[in-house]
């Protein structure tokens, strides 16, 4: 097809450089927020920043959503020569960034905007996805932005936290839930459905004996889960952390790609250091 598409993503996708210079995939990035200062995610702020300023002054960032204007002039530059658009947000359920994409989008009738109903890798697995169509050149931008959007409530996202301590600052839980946590030793499983995120399983034990087995019960034999690529996305863990996960991911399931991410600022403000997810696409919805 004569049809030149674009991939995009706003930043939460969480690729890694070498997936988005594979595919050529623009990023347009968040604001984050600390203080009085303006930043812009992955550009002059990257969630090490955010730790150390933590441990500095106790204040964590907020993160604010692409707004209207930014998002018309995005689309004007990359449709500027005539190319489609298939734009990805985090899920209209965390952020207005979906609904400001689809105001800005109304002039632009080769934009076609995909809620992924998900955050960072969870939505990374669609873009990924639709640039791997956009290149075998058989299906047209509007094709591959459907195809996405049936493919969302199939994609499999969690992460497992190892304290509660970033949740509770941002005023997302309690202090009586973050005590009895602590004082239990337990580690809780964030998961993703219906684009909103929840508590699934509460582990116990230490961190990365807790990972091993998240990972194992989430993946399982294997045989309800499209083994085209997984990946195993963490907020700054130990890298003998994060690589027990993936050695594990590649005993279960044989897996064509296995990507090791970090997370972003949005995830890595709301969850802390040590965080890690394992997250792919099942063959059902979930």
């Amino acid at each position: 097809m004569s049809e030149k598409i674009i991939i995009a993503s706003d930043s939460t996708s969480d690729l890694n450089a070498e997936l988005i210079e594979k595919y050529q995939i623009k990023i347009l990035p968040l604001g984050v927020f600390i203080g009085n200062k303006q930043y812009t995610d992955g550009v002059d702020i990257d969630p090490d920043m955010i730790y150390a300023q933590y441990e500095k002054t106790g204040e964590l960032p907020k993160t604010s959503a692409i707004n209207i204007a930014q998002a018309e002039e995005f689309f004007e530059s990359c449709t500027a020569d005539g190319s489609s658009v298939i734009m990805f947000s985090i899920s209209s359920e965390m952020s207005s960034t979906y609904s400001n994409f689809c105001l800005a989008a109304e002039g632009f009738p080769n934009v076609h905007i995909v809620d992924t109903r998900n955050l960072s890798t969870g939505g990374g697995l669609l873009v990924v996805a639709a640039a791997e169509m956009a290149r075998a050149g058989d299906k047209t931008a509007c094709e591959i932005a459907e195809i996405c959007r049936e493919m969302a409530p199939c994609v499999d996202a969690s992460f497992v936290i190892d304290s509660l301590e970033f949740l509770y600052k941002g005023g997302r839980c309690s202090a009586l839930a973050m005590f009895g946590s602590n004082a239990l030793g337990l580690k809780p499983c964030i998961t993703v459905k219906n684009g909103k995120m929840g508590v699934g399983k509460k582990y116990r034990g230490k961190f990365e004996k807790v990972l091993l087995q998240y990972v194992a019960e989430r993946i399982g034999d294997g045989s309800d889960v499209r083994l085209d690529r997984v990946f195993v996305t963490h907020a700054g863990c130990d890298e003998s952390i994060y690589m027990s996960c993936v050695e594990k991911v590649k005993e279960l399931a044989p897996f064509a790609e296995v990507h090791i991410t970090r997370a972003g600022c949005t995830i890595s403000s709301h969850c802390g250091r040590n965080t890690l997810g394992v997250l792919f696409v099942r063959k059902q919805p979930i």
